[in-house]
């Protein structure tokens, strides 16, 4: 018999091999993949052309895996005629990827071999039949255990058990003992301490508190990021804190002991809490204010920069600093020209020395504003959790078809509006007064000057509005040049200084 070109050639074949969560990082399961898939290719006397690896990579999660990509491609350049799998499960959980998986086999004649599930000849109606099967099966398996791993982290969640991840600022106080760490990429072995997550770092979470007191006296985030730099505090990573980083310290809900489930509060956690629940609301309150300026830009260098009122005629702006002009020292204009010569140091300094005369005073007492003592706060936290789990309930109604969408969508809404009342509540009741600190201080001028720059404004905004007016010409009765009289205070409390 006339023998053909082909014949005694060995058929050509590839291994494909895949484990989805390697928690180890070692590959121990596809390693055992390996072994069992070149046993079989040994057997059927097959020649091993390459094996394709993706390690800790899902084949249900949508996730690219470039191993399975690149065999396909070369599949359809006719590197090979049979593929070796551990299970068919290990090619695809998707009926997309396994429809891509049948047409390519049919179109390069390519064979499926399972060390598992036998030959799967998607040549015929009833191999792709089969395939098709294993694949329902292989998702609806994946699908299942996605469940029990979301209910099982929510019953965490309102455990207020730690879900795991970066160490959050403020907690992990090391117990003593210690934890072996395995590197997922090399497998290398580390030791290192163990941490109880539902206990506090002191240093930390004085920093938290700190910085809490801070945002709700008027300070800024930016000067919290600066206050960390000077201080060498960093983040968990060992990073410089950034505003990013510091918004969302203040504004983690674990700070107040309140459990967290995929972004949704959903309860009180184990553990006990930095900072009081009236003044995490407050602090969110406050930085999720829409008209709270968060863009970044230059930041105000004087006292009335943007604050001060141009006085002259029905001029409607404000005042603002400039060294343009060629004047020899910064001075207040405002952006229509006016006040152009009104030295910015000497009018900030009249402005503070006003401010902490009228603090001074016997009667200053009576310009804070009245404290929350009609809130209360205990109350409106219950009243929180309540209407939070009215969510919750609302949100399990809807998912067994008890309620509409139209009724869910109400129910949702009302409970959101109250939500937001109460959280206005609760933040009115830990805002701080601008003039606590100042008032009734021993020195009321060494007070002033411990404020930060944004602090010392919040004080001018609540206290006091300032109009540079036209000045008077030539000498003034002082000796001086500078116009005393043109600086014009209307007090927003108390009386007029007199």
């Amino acid at each position: 018999m006339k023998s053909t070109p082909t014949e005694g050639a060995r058929t050509r074949a590839v291994i494909y091999c895949r484990i989805s969560q390697d928690r180890t990082g070692a590959g121990l399961g596809v390693d055992r993949q390996r072994e069992d898939c070149e046993a079989l290719a040994r057997r059927n006397d097959w020649d091993v052309l390459e094996v394709y690896v993706d390690n800790d990579v899902s084949a249900f999660s949508g996730k690219r895996r470039p191993a399975y990509r690149q065999m396909l491609a070369d599949l359809d350049e006719g590197k090979a005629t049979v593929v070796v799998v551990w299970h068919t499960d290990r090619l695809h959980r998707s009926p997309t990827e396994l429809e891509e998986y049948i047409n390519l086999s049919e179109r390069r004649g390519i064979s499926t071999h399972t060390v598992q599930a036998g030959n799967i000849d998607l040549a015929t109606p009833s191999g792709r039949m089969t395939a098709r099967i294993l694949g329902a099966v292989a998702r609806q398996e994946s699908e299942h255990k996605g469940e029990r791993v979301a209910r099982a982290r929510r019953q965490k969640a309102l455990n207020g058990e730690w879900m795991g991840g970066i160490r959050p600022f403020g907690w992990g106080l090391p117990t003593g003992a210690m934890r072996t760490k395995v590197d997922r990429k090399t497998g290398e072995e580390t030791e290192e301490p163990e941490l109880d997550m539902l206990k506090a770092v002191p240093e930390e979470a004085e920093s938290l508190r700190f910085w809490t007191d801070t945002i709700l006296s008027g300070g800024s985030i930016r000067s919290l990021v600066k206050w960390c730099a000077d201080k060498g505090v960093t983040t968990t990573r060992g990073n410089p804190v950034t505003h990013t980083d510091m918004r969302d310290m203040l504004l983690r809900p674990r700070n107040a002991g309140i459990a967290v489930y995929r972004g949704e509060e959903v309860g009180r956690g184990k553990w006990e809490p930095i900072v009081d629940e009236a003044k995490y609301r407050a602090v969110c309150a406050i930085l999720k204010d829409p008209s709270r300026t968060t863009t970044p830009g230059a930041t105000p260098k004087w006292l009335g920069s943007i604050l001060y009122r141009c006085g002259r005629g029905d001029c409607p702006h404000f005042m603002y600093v400039t060294q343009s002009g060629g004047r020899m020292y910064p001075s207040y204009r405002c952006q229509t020209g006016h006040g152009g010569g009104r030295r910015a140091e000497i009018v900030d300094q009249y402005v503070e020395d006003v401010i902490v005369e009228r603090l001074s005073r016997p009667d200053a007492h009576g310009l804070l504003l009245p404290g929350p003592a009609d809130v209360d706060v205990a109350a409106l936290q219950v009243e929180s959790e309540q209407i939070r789990r009215r969510m919750t309930d609302l949100a399990a109604l809807f998912g067994a078809g008890t309620i509409d969408m139209v009724q869910f969508t109400q129910g949702t809404d009302t409970a959101r509006a109250q939500l937001d009342g109460v959280t206005q509540q609760l933040a009115s009741a830990a805002t701080l007064d601008p003039l606590v600190g100042l008032v009734g201080a021993p020195d009321v001028r060494k007070a002033w000057k411990a404020l930060e720059l944004e602090q010392q404004r919040n004080v001018l905004r609540s206290l006091v509005e300032v109009t540079l007016v036209k000045p008077r010409p030539g000498r003034m009765p002082d000796g001086g040049y500078f116009d005393y009289d043109a600086v014009v205070f209307e007090w927003r409390r108390g009386s007029k200084l007199g």
